[in-house]
């Protein structure tokens, strides 16, 4: 869903910063987990030792579900690996590869396309969503709204409005928006190019959360605001909807697009479950923890007040893991629940 530019040396500076960090990965996968090399005509194939399982994540945020679902994967017999961050096309490009084993972070729709680049239903499997409902759009704050009289994206195609959310005095309104390897940032790019925004809005791709937090600055400043988000996360609970901040409406590019109503406005997105997807070959040895991911959900409300513990320093893996314990012993009943019916499973 990226719009590439093939002759463009950033780009290229990128495509090799993502491959180096995806075969630092691999070594790091292939020296921690015992794994050995195996295959013909140099198509190598990475496969784990005995009961560990190897997943990633997108952002740190998301580590609360990932931590939930290997305590439960813990007390099936595994020892499971959790990878630091890494971005979304690579984390699907690696499951494909079986370099990875699993992640809870494959949005859908909004990854479809990552999962048919990286071998589809052949080699990936969707299982049932963890996380249901997401929302995804793009916001502002209300002040700058009601003064102006903004109610949609396509607003900021008169410049004297964009100029408005302008932050590196090029004239145009910069957009928070998604970096690099991030399937939002393609949606973004459709939106700019459908709405004819080209000339008075330009995407920020940079660090996300860095990004945010000099919103959150500029909007205590009273300064206009301007950013893509999404749920579960903390922005929200800090720029709260209908508050401090309003959706931006995004009229349909097409009779096609199934986006989100929120007070009556369409957010530009399509409802979004965060599902977990794995290797077809690992269910297929594994098939516990297959059921095991076919039966774990968390309310997406959960999360979000989980992600506010974080964005109140509460932020290092030491405490979400701490936070994903405390999750299973709040909800300790439907969580052995799962398990019996996982270990049942295995004894078929």
């Amino acid at each position: 869903m990226r719009h590439l530019l093939p002759d463009s040396s950033s780009h290229a500076v990128r495509l090799v910063k993502r491959w180096s960090l995806l075969f630092g990965v691999l070594s790091t996968l292939t020296l921690f987990t015992g794994c050995r090399n195996i295959g013909a005509n140099n198509n190598a194939s990475l496969v784990s030792s005995d009961k560990v399982v190897r997943s990633a994540y997108g952002t740190l945020e998301e580590l609360f579900q990932t931590e939930i679902i290997n305590i439960g994967l813990e007390q099936l017999g595994y020892t499971p690996l959790t990878g630091s961050e890494l971005e979304y096309d690579v984390i699907h490009q690696a499951i494909g590869r079986n370099y990875l084993d699993y992640t809870s972070v494959h949005w859908y729709p909004l990854h479809r396309d990552f999962f048919e680049q990286n071998g589809g239903h052949e080699k990936l499997k969707r299982l049932e969503s963890v996380v249901e409902n997401a929302l995804q759009g793009y916001l502002i704050d209300k002040n700058t709204a009601t003064e102006n009289n903004i109610n949609g994206l396509p607003d900021l195609q008169d410049p004297e409005i964009a100029k408005l959310f302008d932050t590196d005095g090029n004239g145009k309104a910069n957009l928070i928006g998604c970096p690099h390897g991030w399937a939002c940032r393609g949606v973004i790019e459709s939106h700019l190019d459908g709405h004819n925004l080209r000339d008075t809005v330009e995407q920020d791709s940079h660090d996300y959360n860095a990004s945010m937090a000099k919103v959150i600055k500029r909007y205590e400043a009273g300064e206009p605001v301007l950013y893509f988000t999404w749920t579960p996360l903390w922005v929200s609970s800090v720029l709260e909807p209908d508050q401090d901040v309003v959706w931006l409406d995004v009229p349909p590019l097409g009779p096609e697009e199934n986006a989100s109503i929120v007070d009556g406005k369409n957010l530009g997105f399509e409802i979004n479950h965060i599902h977990i997807l794995a290797s077809r070959d690992f269910l297929k040895d594994n098939s516990d923890a297959a059921r095991w991911f076919e039966l774990v959900n968390i309310p997406i409300m959960d999360v979000s007040l989980q992600n506010q513990r974080m964005r109140d320093g509460e932020n290092s893996p030491e405490a979400i893991r701490r936070h994903a314990e405390e999750w299973v012993r709040d909800n300790q009943g439907t969580f052995d629940g799962w398990l019996e019916d996982a270990k049942r499973n295995l004894a078929k």
